[in-house]
């Protein structure tokens, strides 16, 4: 009886969820100079940079690994992803005259016209394992 108690009483752990991961590709680097620092994000609000958001995804690749590499999202949802082609490895973005230096992209390729695409633009679901190919731009 006791063997029988043991065998219905026990119940098996629950099957372990992996995060999804997004399979990232980025193209058109005109150099394998420095890093490339990637943002991916569920928050409108702090697309494309995000520093204002703290359950962000927030990680710098060198740039000769950029060509594939894997993020890895918190949970199932709709994100969008920002990279800046950062040549001189100083962790930001540079600038001149409000015009990037350095180049930049983001996930589904939006057309750039004045300022960053929206969120809505860039943003893509996962819910499970998924990819994205990045074409960098260069304004100079």
């Amino acid at each position: 009886m006791a063997a029988l108690t043991l065998l219905t009483g026990a119940s098996a752990p629950p099957p372990s969820v992996e995060a999804p991961s997004v399979e990232v590709g980025i193209t058109g680097l005109r150099n394998m100079k420095g890093q490339v620092l990637v943002c991916l994000t569920t928050n409108p609000k702090a697309f494309p940079d995000c520093s204002k958001d703290k359950a962000s995804v927030r990680m710098a690749v060198k740039a000769t690994d950029a060509a594939h590499f894997k993020v890895v999202a918190p949970t199932a949802g709709t994100y969008a992803i920002a990279v800046v082609h950062d040549e001189n490895s100083n962790n930001k973005m540079d600038v001149a005259i409000f015009l990037p230096k350095e180049g930049f992209g983001f996930s589904r390729n939006p057309t750039i016209t004045v300022g960053p695409p929206s969120f809505k633009s860039a943003s893509f679901a996962v819910t499970g394992d998924t990819s994205q190919s990045i074409k960098m731009k260069y304004m100079f």
